[in-house]
Formats: C-alpha cells, structure tokens, sequence
C-alpha cells in the first residue's frame, strides 16, 4: 500500500504456517492482572492481542486493524493499565488519581461495552474508571469525575459538556485510545475530536482500532499519531471466514416474510434485523411484534435507559429479534448470537463489515443475510469493493402463510372469475308482516288552494288605515304568532 510505505507493519502471514496462540501469561503482566484476565476466562491470546500487547507495552503508538469480534478492547485495555500501575495508590484525594488514560468512542453502547472490560480487567489494582456519555444525567457523572479517575471512557459529545463545564481536567493524560477510528475520524466527529485533542498534552501514546481502515482514514490518522506502527492481523475490511454471507434478491413486500422465512427453517432463535432509517426500524418492530415475535427496537430516538434495557434483555434472551440501526453495528459483544439479516443494505459499505460482525464471534459461526432491492445495485458494488468478494444475488421462494383458498384466489384470479361464472341466485320469497290499515287522506298528492284568501291571521282584524300615509304604503302585516311575534299597539284615532 502506498499511503503506508513510512510506516512500520506487523502484518498478518497468510502464506507461513500460522504460529500457536500465545498465552497471556508470557508477557510482562503484573499478576494482578494476569489474575483478572483469568478470572474473564481467557488464557490463550487472540492475533489482535498477541501482536498489538507488546507494542503497546514498549510505549510505541499503533494502528491496530483486525476483524470484528477478535479482542480489540483487550489489546488496548491490559497494556494502558499495566503502564498505569506505576501511578497506583490508595489515596482518596482526587488529586492523586488524575485522569491519565482517555478513551473515546463514537456510540454509548460501546463506550459502556469498554468500560466493563476495563473495570473487569483492573479489579483487582486501585486504578479507576469511569464511563460518561449523553443521554443520561450528568449530575452522577460529574460526582464520580470530581471524585478522581484514571481512565475515562467517553463519547465526544458529553465529554465537551464536561471540559466546558470544568468537571475534568485533562492535562496529564498520557494515553489516548480512538476505539472504531474510521468512525471516529469519519467527518462528523472530527471537529468535535480536534476540540478534544486540544485540550491534551502533546507527548502521549495514541492508539488507534478499528475493524476498517481505508486508505483515506490511514491519511487523517497519521496527523493524531508519531512514529504509528500498523498491525493487520487480517486482510483490510475482510470479513470472518465464520460467518456465512448470502445475498438474496427481494422485493420490499417480501422482506419481512423471508426473514420469518429464515428463522423458522433454520430454528434460529435471536437474530438481530438491521434498517436505515429509525422511521423504519421503529415500523418493522412493530409488524414483528404484530407477527407473534418479541421484539424490542434500538435506535437514536430512544433514551439511554430504554437502549440499555433493550440490549439487556435480548442479552437475557427475553427478545427474539432486536431491530436496529446502526446505532448497534459497532462494538456490541452478544455471545452466541446466530444471525444477523440486513432489512435493508446499509450506505456505508464500512457499515456492513461492522453489521455482518455481530454473529460469528470468538470462532463461533454464524450467517447474515442481505436483502437486496433492484434499487440497491450501487450499495451491493461498494461492498464488493471493499470486501474485495464476487457477490451473487441469489433467489428466495416465499412459501405463502395465508389459507389456501387466498392465495388460490390471489394467484389464478379466481374471485373475479366467479363473479362472471357464477349462475344467477333466485332470490327466496321473503314473509312479510301485515300492513296496518292507513288513512287515504295521506297518500294524497298536494293540492293548492285556489282561493284567494288572506292567512287566517289577517282575518281576524285588519288594520286601519294610518291617516297622513300615503295610499301606496301597506300598512306592516302581523306575523304568526308561532314566530313570537308582538303584538302591536292599537292605532290612535
């Protein structure tokens, strides 16, 4: 690759026998935290982690490229706390636990998933942590940062509301961790990441990892990094050989029958649907849930409190199906989850890497379906693109869940046919009550009189004539007296 001739590349050996995996208890750990590691159930290192560990140890900065789901939490998180041991104490003075390692991600899903790790992996050192991002009250936050921390774990926007609010300090941090870096760098959180960035010291370490990395976002990030040294552990953006991809030429109207399809064919269990828009997610959740499957929908518009719950009870099992955007594309951690289908193709091709990421983790395997639309052939190219992967759309035959004599009716017409086949019905004599003798005066037609009589109202008194009037005025008529009219006045002789 040109755009990398100057940096230095841990590369992955594809073509030489593949190494045995490394055990984390031959690096230079503290057993602390060898002991928390082991607690976490892991003993063998990922590829991620066995090369990027002892890089980060030797105080180098490191781009770090590797598959969704291989460890990339862990390849930061252990080394920056065995560096941080050396400011270890057990002083409940704020000023002696500054924040000294900060790390950044662009979703508050990840940014939580991050801080569990750490706490999990520096629970047994008097290092700590602390997660903050928006959506939540600020009030418990800006308490545990006034308390003293030593990592932070942010999302850019709330971490501005702090520094402008003077709730953290960050002039000795030493370390800085940009977790999913192309979306991080990507243009929407630059701005916010340069005000940041300016409010650090200019000698730290600077980590950056992601499952993609494009020659462009390579470019911006050697700006944030000195002397980067670049580990691939995995052909850029590939995907995992675990997951098993189909690409399926659909209609709008078929989607969600061919997903139903999939799941009961395959007795899949919990799946998570992915859609564009959170309009959409929002509606597809709904048709779900109106199917008989539990459902629960994870977007932007919804709180902190109702994502988490979301989250936790598919984690639980207690949803079928999690329908979201791609809020939930980047850094979620759900074990053994066995598909993943793409409602509709995402814009970023970037974005499909993450999404498909989901199911096949830690060597398990998984499939993810794409439903593609006629509409979609540019989206399907950019990921071809990137994956540098032939896609063949395939076809799907829907099996109609409707009775019989409905899809017989939809299928050959045979309702109109009926119509025009069908022998004319006799209709059956109906019994009908007696009539009641009526009186002829009201089936009468109107006749006019043709008297030319005033109202009976003018009959019972006309009025004088008014003296000093001329002839040709007509004296005032007097209404009915069902109009509430008044009575006038008798006139003066």
């Amino acid at each position: 690759m040109s755009e990398n001739a100057s940096l230095p590349v841990v590369p992955a050996t594809a073509d030489a026998e593949p190494a045995p995996p490394a055990r984390f208890d031959t690096l230079p750990l503290d057993p602390k935290l060898l002991r928390a590691v082991a607690d976490s159930g892991y003993l063998m290192m990922t590829p991620i982690q066995a090369k990027a560990i002892p890089i980060v140890l030797q105080g180098r900065d490191v781009m770090g490229a590797a598959q969704t789901g291989t460890g990339k939490t862990a390849a930061f998180s252990i080394p920056l706390l065995q560096r941080m041991l050396k400011h270890e104490n057990p002083s409940v003075s704020p000023a002696r636990h500054p924040v000294r390692a900060l790390v950044l991600a662009p979703t508050r899903e990840l940014a939580d998933q991050v801080a569990d790790n750490v706490k999990k992996y520096a629970k047994h050192t008097q290092l700590r942590s602390v997660v903050v991002f928006g959506g939540v009250d600020m009030k418990p936050q800006t308490a545990a940062l006034k308390a003293g921390v030593e990592v932070l774990i942010a999302t850019p926007g709330r971490l501005l509301d702090h520094i402008e609010a003077k709730n953290c300090v960050l002039n000795q941090v030493e370390y800085v961790v940009l977790d999913e870096a192309d979306r991080m760098l990507d243009i929407g959180f630059l701005p916010d990441l340069q005000r940041i960035l300016s409010f650090l010291p200019k000698a730290r370490q600077t980590l950056l990892f992601s499952a993609t990395f494009s020659p462009e976002i390579k470019r911006l990030a050697q700006s944030y990094l000195q002397d980067p040294i670049l580990v691939e552990t995995a052909r850029p953006n590939q995907t995992a050989s675990t997951v098993e991809q189909r690409f399926i030429s659909a209609t709008d109207d078929d989607k969600r029958a061919i997903i139903k399809q999939i799941l009961k064919e395959r007795s899949i269990r919990q799946a998570i649907v992915f859609g564009n828009s959170k309009l959409g997610v929002a509606r597809l959740a709904r048709s779900f849930e109106r199917d008989g499957l539990r459902t629960a929908a994870l977007h932007g518009d919804k709180s902190q409190d109702e994502r988490l719950k979301s989250l936790d009870a598919f984690k639980r099992g207690e949803v079928d199906l999690l329908v979201a955007t791609d809020v939930a594309a980047r850094g979620l951690d759900i074990a053994d989850l066995p598909a993943v289908f793409n409602f509709d193709v995402p814009f970023n091709a970037e974005d499909y890497v993450h999404r498909i990421g989901r199911t096949g983790r830690a060597g398990a395997s998984g499939i993810a379906v794409t439903l593609v639309t006629k509409a979609d052939a540019r989206l399907v190219a950019d990921i071809e693109k990137l994956t540098k992967r032939k896609i063949d759309l395939e076809s799907f035959e829907v099996v109609d869940e409707r009775p019989q004599f409905e899809r017989r009716r939809r299928e050959e017409g045979f309702e109109r046919d009926e119509r025009s086949e069908r022998p004319a019905r006799v209709a059956s004599p109906t019994v009908r009550p007696p009539s009641q003798p009526a009186d002829p005066f009201f089936n009468k037609p109107y006749e006019a009189s043709t008297r030319d009589e005033p109202p009976a109202w003018e009959k019972a008194k006309v009025a004088a004539p008014v003296k000093g009037l001329s002839s040709y005025i007509k004296p005032k008529k007097q209404l009915a007296a069902l109009f509430g009219a008044k009575k006038s006045a008798p006139a003066e002789g």
